[in-house]
């Protein structure tokens, strides 16, 4: 076996652990290798450290956090209807857009509880 390979038998492994389907079709592949996770998840991914630096410098409302995070729903929604197949590039942009959403409100609610422990209001 190759060192490429083991790599991406483990990288294959921690994507599986993370939840995601990691399904060929609706994944990105790189000289040869599959993602470990699929385009949607590879979004999600992407938008976990953008989300942590805009909270640090200017927080969003958690109104439009909500509707950030239905965009991916919708994506899904309406793939899921038989409406609209869509594509690894749709579902990196909405994995992107929703994930931003989704962990920005996780901060939110991070921020709440570590208020709540040390008594700031």
């Amino acid at each position: 076996m190759r060192k490429g390979d083991a790599i991406w038998c483990l990288m294959m492994d921690a994507g599986g652990r993370l939840g995601c389907h990691q399904r060929p079709e609706r994944s990105f592949a790189w000289r040869g290798y599959q993602f470990s996770v699929c385009a949607r998840c590879t979004g999600i991914l992407l938008a976990v450290p953008a989300a942590l630096l805009a909270f640090r410098k200017r927080k969003l409302h958690p109104t439009v956090c909500a509707l950030l995070s239905c965009v991916m729903l919708a994506d899904w929604l309406v793939q899921h209807a038989g409406i609209r197949e869509s594509t690894n590039r749709r579902r990196l942009l909405t994995g992107m857009i929703g994930g931003f959403g989704v962990y920005t409100l996780h901060l939110y609610l991070l921020k709440w509880v570590f208020d709540r422990l040390t008594g700031r209001q």
